[in-house]
């Protein structure tokens, strides 16, 4: 049986290889403590859950939903964007539901790219931005992140014939896997580069909520903003390049339901539907009406689960200053970027791989993100802070 070529670059993933770890450690009789995954442990809110479960009971509710049955869904998105960022959003051209965020950066591409195009991607980075460029035959540039330049991709860097070939750019800020931040004025630059370039800009936000009140005032300060960091619609308002992603799964832990959103550029939104429209209608109607529920009703729940990863956060990074593992204290997100110490500086994936087996404590590798990745762990906050610290004693008897 033959398989594309495409399926060859994804052939390798470093978290499938610390699943089969993990299943290990269960069969030699470890507890697991699971830090490897982004998933938010806390609950759904309840008036979220009451719209879902109301759904259920009406038939109108049972069948397809296609892109004009979404109206609400699209409006109640651009009115809270509007609300966070104050920049006007047409539900109608500029806003498209999406079956988690992912959905869209993965099927983006196929709508930019031409087989041998590039994609500019930040390394270390999420490893769907990279499975899409792949699926739609196209080649990556990764622009590496290093912490001398506060994990921001250096643009100057990228050589002029990949930039003549680049049709697409990726950021992703706060940032996944490195935690770090970006001002507006990085936004603008990101802007301004793709606009002299043609090259689409697209951002994926998921974490646009899980930002920590002392972020506010380190180079972020914009107009109009109720947000902490800003958007990258605030760099381009005219949205003449720029499209961004959104995901429920962070903010109102509803990773489950797979819920999401694009807003931007109406060029790039209809071709991102037409791609959507060639292989899936849309997720079960009920799950729409929570996520209205959520963008529209109290934010007291967003505002605990901000407190609570703050929380962690805390006292995961206090214990392992206490074991010596000096780490810096991350500005927004679920997850620590934590540098390996000696020896495992350049082989993160046996570091992970001995720690669950060994320990039951189970981080991803920072080489599963890109090759900048390599001699990092991230951890993810994922549990209460007494495990974390448990954790941690783990971590020191392994060290």
């Amino acid at each position: 049986m033959q398989f594309a070529q495409r399926l060859q670059p994804l052939q390798s993933n470093v978290f499938a290889d610390m699943d089969r770890a993990k299943a290990s450690a269960l069969a030699a009789g470890r507890q697991l403590i699971d830090l490897s995954l982004g998933s938010s442990d806390l609950p759904t809110e309840a008036h979220v859950l009451e719209a879902i479960a109301k759904s259920l009971y009406d038939r109108s509710t049972h069948g397809y939903l296609l892109f004009y049955g979404t109206q609400a869904f699209r409006q109640a998105a651009a009115d809270c964007y509007e609300q966070k960022f104050g920049i006007k959003v047409n539900s109608e051209t500029e806003v498209l539901p999406l079956i988690g965020s992912q959905e869209g950066t993965a099927h983006l591409p196929l709508a930019l790219l031409n087989p041998g195009d590039f994609a500019l991607l930040l390394d270390p980075g999420y490893p769907s931005h990279a499975g899409g460029v792949y699926l739609a035959s196209g080649q990556i540039y990764p622009m590496p992140l290093l912490a001398e330049n506060g994990f921001l991709p250096v643009f100057a860097d990228i050589p002029a014939a990949v930039v003549a070939q680049s049709r697409m750019m990726v950021l992703s800020y706060p940032h996944n896997p490195t935690a770090a931040i970006a001002p507006l004025s990085f936004f603008q630059e990101a802007v301004a580069f793709c606009q002299q370039h043609n090259i689409v800009l697209v951002h994926d936000f998921p974490y646009v909520d899980l930002v920590f009140e002392e972020t506010r005032g380190v180079g972020n300060s914009f107009s109009q903003s109720h947000s902490l960091v800003p958007s990258i619609l605030q760099a381009d308002p005219e949205k003449s390049v720029s499209i961004e992603f959104f995901t429920l799964s962070k903010s109102y832990n509803m990773g489950g339901f797979r819920i999401g959103y694009a807003i931007g550029n109406a060029e790039l939104i209809k071709a991102l539907r037409q791609i959507k429209a060639a292989v899936d209608f849309n997720q079960y109607r009920g799950i729409l009406h929570g996520a209205i529920a959520a963008l529209t009703g109290s934010q007291a729940g967003v505002t605990n689960t901000v407190a609570t990863f703050r929380q962690r956060r805390d006292a995961f990074v206090n214990a392992l200053h206490r074991i010596g593992w000096q780490v810096p204290i991350p500005q927004a997100t679920m997850y620590i970027w934590a540098k390996l110490p000696s020896p495992w500086q350049q082989n993160s994936v046996e570091f992970c791989t001995q720690l669950v087996k060994k320990t039951g404590v189970a981080a991803s590798p920072g080489a599963g993100f890109g090759k900048s990745g390599e001699g990092y762990v991230r951890f993810a906050l994922v549990h209460e802070p007494h495990l974390l610290e448990t954790a941690v004693e783990k971590i020191a008897e392994f060290l």
